[in-house]
């Protein structure tokens, strides 16, 4: 069994992502902020609660990343019109701006790593990633 090399390189992997992200993004974002305006951007306006899936964390995390989010003007929270208890959250200009740019600070990270791979190992790396993790 590879189970302790794999959990090293994996560690190592993640670990280098997130601190070039993190660098890379600062200071307009982070990489959850990152996540919740992609969510926005394909699927529009969203409730807080609707989130959760997709940053794996509790309601109260969303709500003070959803603060610090709106103070920055990268998101938006407006009342339903119908039903006052509802908060609708979606992307402002600015946010559209920084998702672009976080998007492509991603992509280039990614490609200068992948570029130490031939594309046919590219290709074979994904695959085997995608067997791991369950992504098809």
């Amino acid at each position: 069994m590879h189970t302790e090399e794999f959990g090293k390189v994996l560690s190592k992997i993640v670990k280098d992502y997130q601190t070039h992200l993190e660098e890379e993004l600062a200071p307009t974002l982070t990489t959850s902020q990152l996540s919740v305006l992609e969510v926005l951007e394909q699927n529009g306006q969203l409730k807080p609660s609707d989130l959760i899936p997709f940053l794996a964390t509790t309601p109260a995390a969303v709500t003070m990343l959803l603060d610090r989010m709106e103070k920055a003007e990268l998101i938006r929270r407006d009342r339903d019109e119908d039903d006052r208890r509802i908060v609708w959250i979606s992307i402002t200009e600015k946010g559209k701006t920084e998702t672009v740019r976080g998007i492509t600070i991603r992509h280039n990270y990614l490609d200068g790593v992948l570029s130490r791979l031939s594309t046919h190992n590219q290709q074979l790396l994904v695959y085997l990633l995608s067997k791991v993790s369950g992504v098809k």
